[in-house]
């Protein structure tokens, strides 16, 4: 077990603790016209999570994870993320969720309610959710977090393109929803030292990522990206082998 340190972000004495677990969803529907490969079916899907869930494992929001986690608990649980907030997250990923029990982590774009996928050139478009359907998905206990305003790097805008996709965001969702995002989710998972300081500096609790490499930490989470070719026994490879390959995260004692 590796010695207590001070939290940087708590103060309180902490311990390394298992590896966090944390799937990278995007939309949920067909997948025939998909040259990102971010769309998962709602079959495919109900697979995933229910193999994972005959393996004893139940996904929940990050904010859930992570109190688990402090406690020292929830060695069983595994974080469920849904990035850019497409429509049929309401429609598709949420009867899926319910079914298996479990929570999740919608990211959105509050500068883009209502509006499409923009940023993905070859891709089809996708609507995204509203305000409305935001409210609707907070009111079914889905943890609302930021993805920035609009979709843009980070690591390539300018300090006022950074403070508003960060800082306005949450201001923004905050309005919306009534309660302040805990999380935020680095758009295309680039992520710098700069990008990293305005999310912690703006009042997340949280940041996630991909793979940020030597910023990973409470606001730099890797997670795993999961797609339809991730067959039940794929992603509990994945598990696994995830657990192989990050370092133990910092928990409170």
């Amino acid at each position: 077990m590796a010695a207590p340190v001070d939290s940087p972000d708590t103060g309180t004495r902490t311990r390394s603790g298992p590896v966090l677990f944390v799937a990278m969803y995007h939309s949920v529907g067909d997948p025939t016209d998909d040259p990102y490969r971010i769309t998962v079916s709602p079959e495919r899907l109900d697979q995933q999570l229910g193999r994972l869930r005959r393996r004893g494992l139940r996904g929940v929001s990050m904010a859930d994870l992570l109190t688990a986690r402090a406690r020292g608990e929830g060695r069983d649980l595994y974080g469920l993320t849904f990035d850019d907030g497409y429509a049929d997250f309401v429609t598709e990923a949420l009867p899926v969720l319910r079914r298996h029990g479990c929570g999740a982590t919608l990211f959105v774009l509050p500068g883009r309610l209502g509006g499409e996928n923009a940023w993905d050139p070859l891709g089809p478009r996708k609507p995204l959710l509203t305000a409305d359907g935001v409210r609707q998905a907070a009111a079914e206990g889905v943890e609302i977090g930021s993805h920035g305003l609009t979709h843009v790097d980070l690591t390539k805008a300018d300090d006022v393109t950074l403070r508003s996709e960060v800082e306005g965001s949450r201001t923004v969702l905050a309005e919306l929803t009534g309660t302040p995002p805990a999380g935020f989710c680095y758009p295309y998972g680039t992520v710098d030292a700069r990008a990293v300081d305005a999310v912690r500096d703006a009042g997340y609790t949280y940041g996630c990522a991909i793979d940020p490499g030597p910023l990973g930490g409470p606001h730099a989470l890797p997670r795993v990206h999961i797609g339809q070719n991730d067959t039940p026994v794929r992603l509990f490879l994945k598990y696994r082998l995830h657990r192989l390959r990050r370092r133990p995260v910092e928990e409170p004692r």
